[in-house]
């Protein structure tokens, strides 16, 4: 028996979407089960997505609608709750999707065979594609971090420990491998992340599969993309903290392993990368110009970006002309992933926060909505108004015109004035679309 969960949360302009291809997989229809977990806070949502399953259970299909009393642990706690089911027990096999996921008829017939055939095996991962990958410079961007996190976190993770982070959906487990590692737990912001390390621990493996595909949709907005990112990357750190202790004892994973899980997987990706990309180009680079004393080389500086920009081309080699707009972006949103890594690991009152991404639907993908690639946000002045990017960018902007004015042994101005441009765009939002609304 499969189990399809589809949790929700006031998802009015994708709910269609899911639930109706969740309903079109094939697979014997005596042996799956749609489950529908709202939490939907508005009346008029829960009324239109119970009607949706309604309508697709007249038509034959197995599809359960389940709502709970309170919304306590968010997202994991509607999948816990959705696991404690009766006709939940009866399934061996649970595939999961987001509300703004759409897999195609045949996902289970190409992920649940790895499950069958390998009796070690917890979790299959599926690759995302996006509607609205072309809809604005932002989400060019994106796509271009997520083929590099699948490309070399995903896969690479993979075939070298067959180890990697769950992604929340597009995927499916094993009901053994979920209730052997301790179930869904709601401490962090990222219970996926923190289902596939326990799981990890119990010696259970994982296979990415980046030939099937799901299609999903992008942050839209500046704004969403940020809070998307602050909530995965505090939730990371924040587990960090919580699992390394976990990780040095047990015993059914291999020294290479935790090394990989603590040093690689954790502290660098989750924690230094952060923290030196925006000490070094947001902090160290601009007050250096000031100090005549103090000499950083040009190579040491030029090292990262172009060690990044050579491993994103070779996957991304259609996306070339962006990839200095891409190092720009990055810069910036350093400034937001060490600031969600510092309240992750010191548990400050934002660092369990979730916030539900909106999603555009439909209206994203219409291919005859011409976006521009920097479009203005639709909002007041002050809504507007980003101050810690603006404050970031007239700081850089005055580093930038002291080292034009009074140039050192090296001068970065020109970098700076990039940089400090950078800061100033996204700081007025003008990046994105203004389609979603927040």
């Amino acid at each position: 028996m499969v189990m399809v969960q589809i949790p929700m949360y006031n998802e009015l302009e994708v709910y269609k979407l899911s639930i109706g291809a969740a309903c079109e997989l094939n697979w014997p229809k005596e042996r799956l089960i749609v489950q529908v977990l709202d939490d939907s806070t508005d009346p008029s949502i829960k009324n239109l997505v119970e009607k949706e399953c309604e309508s697709w259970a007249s038509k034959g299909v197995n599809v359960k609608y389940a709502t709970r009393v309170g919304h306590k642990g968010f997202k994991a706690g509607a999948l816990k709750k959705g696991m404690e089911w009766d006709y939940a027990k009866q399934c061996e096999y649970i595939a999961l999707f987001d509300a703004d996921y759409q897999p195609e008829p045949d996902f289970l017939l190409r992920t649940v065979p790895f499950l069958m055939h390998n009796s070690n095996v917890a979790l299959v991962q599926a690759r995302w594609v996006f509607v609205n990958d072309r809809a604005s410079l932002l989400t060019r961007i994106q796509k271009t971090f997520m083929d590099y996190h699948f490309k070399v976190e995903q896969e690479a993770g993979s075939a070298t420990f067959a180890f990697f982070s769950f992604n929340g959906t597009a995927g499916v487990w094993r009901r053994q491998a979920i209730d052997d590692a301790g179930g869904w737990k709601d401490r962090t912001t990222v219970e996926d992340m923190d289902l596939a390390v326990r799981a990890t621990l119990k010696g259970w493996k994982f296979v990415y599969v980046g030939n099937v595909r799901v299609k999903s949709e992008l942050p839209s907005t500046y704004q969403a993309y940020c809070r998307q990112q602050f909530w995965w990357a505090c939730g990371s750190a924040n587990l960090f903290r919580k699992m390394t202790w976990e990780v040095l004892v047990t015993k059914q994973v291999s020294p290479l392993k935790k090394f990989y899980m603590i040093y690689s997987f954790f502290l660098v990706r989750r924690v230094i990368a952060p923290t030196v990309a925006f000490l070094l180009y947001n902090i160290i680079i601009p007050v250096s110009v000031l100090i005549p004393e103090v000499f950083l080389p040009v190579w040491g500086v030029a090292y990262i970006p172009t060690a990044l920009t050579v491993v994103t081309a070779i996957r991304n080699p259609e996306n070339l002309h962006i990839m200095p707009l891409w190092i720009l972006f990055e810069s910036v949103m350093s400034m937001h992933r060490i600031k969600a890594a510092v309240a992750g690991l010191l548990e400050l009152p934002e660092f369990n926060q979730w916030i539900v991404t909106q999603k555009v639907g439909n209206n994203g993908a219409d291919q005859n909505c011409e976006v521009p690639l920097l479009q203005k946000a639709r909002k007041g002045l002050r809504n507007r108004v980003n101050v810690p990017e603006i404050g970031f960018s007239l700081f850089l902007f005055t580093c930038a015109s002291y080292n034009l004015v009074f140039p050192g042994e090296t001068s970065y101005f020109i970098n700076l004035y990039l940089q400090g441009l950078a800061f100033f765009l996204l700081g007025l939002n003008f990046i994105g679309t203004s389609c979603c609304c927040l």
